[in-house]
């Protein structure tokens, strides 16, 4: 294999007849297919004056082609790629602040982010899907009516060119963007390559979204950058999966906790599927596994499931449990997968294992900084660790566990309560399917704590079981002082559970 710093070079060592992309109901991409879109894309929009560290915006719902456009973008440009399901102003505010040079939307598209362009003076760029020579394959073209013009830097993008920018989740605050660059990337897809053992007879199937970290770097490039192929689905739909599962043949798939109890929930009444198809390894990502449910998932599928812990600022992945035969330990996101990975203290100084402190990494996968943010830069980095903001302790075999965000940690009247500890707790009782811990903001406390709890099917159970089951086990002041009981739990563009806000939501602050 050559040096596979850029996307060029990621993609370029998979077998040229072999299938690349495939996708539900279309015929295969090869990787020759694969590699000769990518250059015609490139000379498209070389031709429309955009080239190397351009912003291309993004807005196409989940399948091959959305796959195919950030690679393509990437390859040449730099991709953005933004949650079709925004809202106008939200478009608007993104495309402003990306200072996007173009816009791919699929033609006939009626997505907002249309007008907002036309308005900002973006250029609109239609992808034409060409199904007929592979799943994923486009034609584009610019309906603009903008004079071409020569681009700054036209060809393939290098190392430290940007190949994408996202912008992170900004909860609490404004979204900062965060650049990644080819190296960056292709480090992050070589460390969860290697880290899977990931080979060329390796089938994903990727229910991911792909305007996400996870499912751009471990869904696409990882697959691709061992010759494997990513059956690329429509996004993710339960009542689907074990279709797409018997169609698609995959060895593994990679998902967030909450898609894998809601497969976990329909999987009784595929057994055939499930034994008809068998999984080298199930992997989970971006929010934390219920040991509970880790259990179920490996009893169900027969399959070991390896939880990682990932982030933007790292190009998605920074630890992972490893596959047998070494140790999983289930509660941990395991050992350092890729980068270096360290507790600090609040004044730079690193903490020996057993210590609770901040996690912090540093390695050829984490971004070189915030674009236009020295404040936010200062407060991130320090001695060249990235500060990640979660909370986290290490054990003396460096495996690594996350005790929350450090933002997420409720302060009731000094005290303070990890959410995700209540969460173990109450997940522990037999009627609960889904439980999120947050703050509740209180007159005298500060805060205060409150729980969000889906019963499984047919279960019964009281506000005051739950709290008398939970005080059994928990101080009391990380008992719940109020839980709810929902048929869902709302949560964010990227079907992560949201604690921060979670109050506002459900009508409680």
């Amino acid at each position: 294999m050559g040096p596979q710093t850029t996307v060029l070079e990621l993609i370029g060592t998979g077998a040229g007849a072999a299938t690349a992309i495939s996708a539900p109901g279309e015929p295969a991409l090869s990787y020759e297919g694969l590699r000769e879109q990518i250059r015609a894309t490139v000379a498209a929009y070389n031709a429309m004056g955009i080239g190397r560290n351009d912003r291309i915006a993004i807005v196409l719902d989940n399948g091959p082609e959305m796959a195919l456009a950030f690679m393509s973008v990437a390859a040449g440009a730099t991709s953005a790629p933004l949650n079709p399901a925004y809202r106008a102003e939200e478009f608007e505010f993104y495309l402003s602040d990306l200072n996007a040079k173009g816009l791919i939307v699929q033609a006939g598209s009626g997505s907002p982010a249309v007008d907002v362009a036309r308005k900002l003076g973006v250029r609109i760029i239609e992808l034409q899907p060409t199904r007929d020579r592979g799943a994923g394959s486009f034609t584009i073209r610019d309906t603009s009516g903008a004079q071409p013009a020569a681009p700054a830097a036209a060809g393939f993008a290098q190392a430290d060119d940007v190949a994408l920018v996202l912008h992170t989740s900004g909860t609490t605050s404004r979204p900062k963007i965060v650049p990644l660059t080819h190296r960056n990337v292709c480090a992050s897809a070589r460390n969860i390559r290697g880290f899977l053992s990931l080979g060329a007879q390796d089938r994903g199937l990727n229910i991911m979204p792909l305007f996400h970290i996870h499912g751009l770097i471990a869904g696409v490039l990882a697959p691709l950058s061992a010759g494997g192929q990513v059956c690329c689905t429509p996004g993710f739909n339960a009542l689907k999966f074990f279709a797409w599962m018997q169609e698609s043949r995959p060895t593994w798939y990679t998902a967030v906790p909450t898609m894998h109890q809601t497969i976990l929930a329909r999987a009784a009444n595929n057994r055939d599927v499930i034994q008809a198809n068998p999984l080298r390894f199930i992997r989970s990502s971006s929010s934390a596994m219920p040991t509970q449910v880790i259990r179920e998932l490996e009893e169900t599928f027969g399959a070991p499931l390896v939880e990682s812990y990932g982030m933007t600022e790292a190009a998605h992945q920074m630890a992972a449990n490893p596959l047998p035969p070494r140790v999983r330990k289930p509660g941990t996101v395991g050992i350092a997968a890729g980068p270096d990975v360290a507790i600090m203290d609040e004044a730079g100084s690193l903490l020996a294992a057993g210590t609770i402190g901040e996690v912090v990494i540093r390695g050829e996968n984490v971004t070189p900084g915030y674009e236009n943010n020295p404040k936010a830069n200062a407060e991130a980095f320090t001695h060249g660790w990235f500060r990640t903001g979660d909370q986290g302790v290490m054990d003396d075999e460096g495996y690594l566990t996350i005790t929350g965000r450090l933002k997420e940690i409720i302060n009731r009247g000094g005290e303070k309560v990890s959410p995700r500890e209540v969460d173990e707790v109450l997940m522990d009782h037999p009627a609960v399917a889904q439980v999120v811990t947050f703050a509740i903001p209180h007159d005298k406390l500060g805060e205060e704590v409150g729980a969000a709890v889906v019963l499984r099917e047919g279960a019964e159970l009281s506000e005051k079981q739950l709290r008398e089951f939970a005080a059994q086990r928990l101080a009391d002041f990380k008992v719940p002082r109020k839980v709810l009981f929902l048929a869902e739990i709302p949560k964010g563009a990227t079907g992560k559970l949201q604690r921060i806000g979670l109050a506002a939501k459900l009508g409680l602050a």
